[in-house]
């Protein structure tokens, strides 16, 4: 799929270098068709490297993509230049008044913190009402997955005795689900966070469906019944060297942090890990870009009313 982005975004040069199809704005504007436009909210501390992951991620099909990157107006990002987010990044208020086709919102570092404790949880709340009338299908990560689920379902996360940080095998539960046609029975994705969610209390919910699971991370990808609403646990977008790059951060910290499960080779921290999970990324996103996006969202996205609301409550 053709991306269409700004031209002088860093992530270009990384996806061209990889073949990715990536169109600067002057000539997607030559092309007379109307473009999916998808917004990705990226709350990761690592923004550059987190918008590489995700267009290479969504530059997998023949379809042309308008891509907006949001930022929340209430925090201070302190791992991005100033220049980068204002260059590339719009807030809320500017973009509140339009429709989207997809949404993204990414996981964050911040899931051993109340959610509203989080600084910017009144600014996220306000986004995910939003996107029950402005977007059309929304897909969130890690723990903008909890967050999702909190926020819209009242579905809790619970601490872990440890990190969860790894390669971690799932098994696909409804392999005739748009999300998951083409995968195997099993697939794997890494995971990276110190909480999640149980199954039971998201099977409670008559509204959601557990697609995949796995027995040592939990639910993985789940979907309300329309599709609107996606919620992946783990970190399908990482890339090869992201879970490497986090365990060596914490142990620079001085954390007591266990090497990444199923990723170094014999778990020995200087050899490269495999990269095992690309394909089924590709597939997840593509899968959620076709069945999700493309082939339901309306042509006239100021329609998008009409297609029937997701269920969402205020904040908890």
């Amino acid at each position: 799929m053709p991306i269409k982005v700004q031209s002088n975004l860093p992530a270009i040069k990384v996806l061209e270098s990889e073949n990715i199809f990536v169109m600067p704005n002057e000539v997607a504007l030559k092309q007379d068709i109307r473009p999916l436009k998808i917004l990705i909210l990226n709350l990761m501390p690592t923004k550059i490297a987190t918008e590489t992951q995700l267009l290479r991620l969504l530059g997998n099909s023949p379809l042309q993509v308008d891509i907006e990157l949001l930022q929340m107006a209430t925090h201070t990002s302190k791992n991005t230049s100033p220049h980068h987010l204002t260059t590339f990044y719009k807030t809320f208020d500017q973009v509140k008044h339009d429709y989207f086709d997809g949404l993204i919102i990414t996981g964050a570092p911040v899931e051993q913190i109340p959610f509203e404790e989080v600084d910017y949880w009144d600014e996220l709340c306000e986004i995910m009402a939003w996107s029950n009338t402005n977007v059309y299908s929304t897909f969130h990560i890690c723990w903008g997955a909890q967050a999702g689920l909190y926020y819209h379902y009242g579905i809790r996360k619970y601490q872990f005795d440890k990190k969860l940080s790894g390669i971690y095998t799932h098994k696909v539960l409804k392999p005739n689900h748009p999300l998951m046609r083409g995968f195997d029975d099993t697939f794997k994705i890494p995971h990276s966070r110190y909480t999640g969610v149980r199954e039971e209390e998201i099977r409670s919910h008559l509204g959601l469906e557990i697609l995949a699971i796995s027995d040592e991370a939990g639910p993985s990808v789940i979907s309300n019944r329309t599709g609107r609403q996606v919620f992946i646990t783990g970190h399908a977008e990482y890339d090869r060297d992201t879970l490497a790059n986090e365990y060596f951060r914490d142990i620079s910290r001085g954390l007591e942090i266990e090497v990444p499960k199923n990723y170094f080779p014999d778990d020995d921290a200087s050899l490269t890990p495999p990269m095992v999970w690309r394909s089924n990324a590709t597939l997840l996103y593509t899968n959620w870009l076709n069945y999700f996006v493309y082939q339901a969202t309306p042509y006239d996205l100021s329609t998008l009313n009409k297609y029937g609301k997701s269920v969402f409550q205020d904040c908890l």
